[in-house]
């Protein structure tokens, strides 16, 4: 398969497993315990159907958006995620390009491969950072004080891998980061050549943000899990997403919100933001999924902060069903990771073309020329 082929998320996964070894794939493709919730993530989008009008005159759309603050010219942006030079040698910097050439958000995690000054070089486009409180004060005012003066717009608190979910994959493979080699590993480096080079010539690997403060992911593997579960301040609480939401005294978001209890407090402390996540189903497995409870979130409070549904999207229609019920825009992972493992930024910038093209098609037969005409009067659910 080639890149001219990739015309949907599944042809982009197919290209990424030729592309990556075995461990560095399953990574991605993989989550919690069953995986029964990474399955119900896109599943619940299923349960829901749209009712089109007609006759309304769509010869011209606008799919732009607005949330915390970031004009977006399409309603889904790229989340946060880690490791993404283990994917592509071009890592966060294509993804940053192509967000950028689309005019959307792009997220980047703590444990990126990229410094965020670079990104922030590359891109003057609406950029968030993602916080993980660390049990290392010091790397947590690092984190607050680069972001800020790297002129992130967003500061997004991810609150939902207080611990590792049981990512049994990667127990299976014996994924980490860096990746450890052994017997298993070696072989599916090798049966890989071109991403062995590339990780063996380029730049270094590194996760230059925690460099000087901790070397587990750089200098010691460690799987993810395992990071989240010993290096992570397991005594956060809420207090102190109040006091870090008052020190970044701007668009501050909680990520992994998804009960309408934590979203009412998310409002009480200051947010201006939430994205209503499970992590991708790769922490708490059986958890509800984000579409499945976006209804009484936005409910609750719709209307005092923006709601984002994070987890699942595979289609420009499953975007048009969530704004459908009030969220303000979406954002994913995996539908731009498999395209950086398949193509750097030329993977990226389609994959983020193909769901334009989707969300144009898809408002036009809906008999919408803007999103806020979108509303729950368009769905049924079986």
């Amino acid at each position: 398969m080639r890149l001219k082929n990739c015309h949907n998320f599944q042809d982009f996964r197919s290209l990424a497993k030729q592309r990556l070894p075995g461990p560095i794939f399953h990574y991605i493709d993989g989550a919690a315990d069953d995986e029964r919730t990474y399955r119900r993530n896109t599943e619940a989008y299923d349960d829901c159907d749209l009712i089109p009008n007609v006759l309304t005159g769509v010869e011209s759309v606008d799919m732009s958006v607005e949330v915390m603050g970031q004009k977006l010219a399409m309603p889904i942006y790229c989340a946060p995620t880690a490791l993404q030079r283990l994917f592509h040698y071009e890592g966060e910097r294509a993804v940053a390009r192509a967000a950028r050439n689309h005019g959307t958000m792009f997220g980047v995690s703590s444990l990126a491969t990229v410094t965020i000054e670079e990104i922030s070089a590359i891109t003057d486009s609406p950029k968030m950072f993602q916080f993980y409180f660390h049990k290392d004060r010091g790397l947590n005012d690092a984190l607050l004080e680069r972001a800020r003066a790297a002129s992130f717009d967003v500061l997004a608190l991810t609150v939902d891998t207080i611990t590792g979910g049981n990512r049994e994959r990667d127990l299976r493979t014996g994924f980490t980061s860096p990746p450890s080699l052994n017997l298993q590993s070696l072989l599916s480096f090798a049966t890989h050549p071109a991403w062995a080079w590339n990780f063996l010539t380029r730049e270094k690997f590194d996760m230059p943000h925690l460099s000087g403060y901790v070397s587990e992911g750089t200098n010691v593997a460690v799987s993810v899990g395992e990071y989240f579960s010993t290096m992570l301040d397991q005594s956060m609480n809420w207090n102190d997403a109040e006091k870090l939401c008052a020190q970044w005294n701007g668009q501050f978001a909680l990520k992994g919100i998804m009960s309408v209890e934590d979203a009412k407090r998310a409002v009480d402390i200051g947010c201006t933001g939430i994205m209503v996540s499970n992590h991708g189903g790769r922490q708490l497995d059986g958890s509800r999924s984000p579409f499945d409870q976006l209804a009484e979130i936005c409910d609750a409070v719709g209307d005092q902060v923006d709601v984002i549904c994070e987890g699942g999207i595979r289609r420009g229609t499953h975007i048009l069903k969530a704004l459908s019920l009030g969220a303000k825009a979406c954002s994913g992972g995996r539908f731009y990771l498999y395209a950086l493992a398949a193509a750097g930024e030329a993977g990226v910038d389609r994959a983020l073309e193909n769901l334009r093209t989707e969300i144009e098609r898809d408002m036009k037969l809906m008999g919408v020329t803007s999103l806020d005409q979108l509303s729950r009067e368009n769905l049924r659910f079986r």
